[in-house]
């Protein structure tokens, strides 16, 4: 898949897989940022990506984000459409510091990745009633 991917600093290297079977990018934080503790901040990615048609951008943290820099992305997850390509769209991670001290993230650090994920979109069929019984409410299938 052949994708457009513009730098803001070009000084830095583009996002990478680092191993051959990594299915996500690594993204790199364009400037240092201090997240504050028990706050939310945005960490510039460096990147501008055109999402090709059929796909969306997944950003989720690396997994060694949360317990060696205690940061989570507030809303688990972060989606880029594919109209989010503009000249200024550059991608933000989002960030929740849930320690007591200041984290520093450093111009260079790589915190997150990025995935494609094939999407699709639904039409959708209004109808008044569905086919399926009721299962039982929010959290039902563990039996409590």
């Amino acid at each position: 898949m052949h994708v457009k991917i513009k730098r803001i600093d070009k000084s830095l290297p583009l996002p990478r897989y680092e191993t051959n079977g990594s299915v996500g990018f690594d993204l790199l934080c364009r400037e240092s940022v201090e997240v504050f503790p028990q706050t939310v901040a945005l960490i510039p990615a460096n990147v501008i990506v055109e999402t090709p048609p059929g796909y969306m951008l997944l950003v989720a943290l690396r997994s060694s984000t949360p317990r060696k820099r205690g940061l989570l992305i507030p809303h688990g997850v972060g989606v880029i459409d594919q109209d989010y390509c503009g000249d200024g769209d550059e991608i933000q991670i989002q960030v929740y510091n849930f320690t007591n001290q200041p984290v520093l993230i450093e111009r260079g650090d790589r915190i997150a990745q990025g995935i494609f994920v094939r999407v699709d979109c639904s039409e959708w069929q209004k109808v008044e009633q569905m086919d399926q019984e009721t299962r039982g409410g929010f959290g039902s299938t563990d039996g409590r």
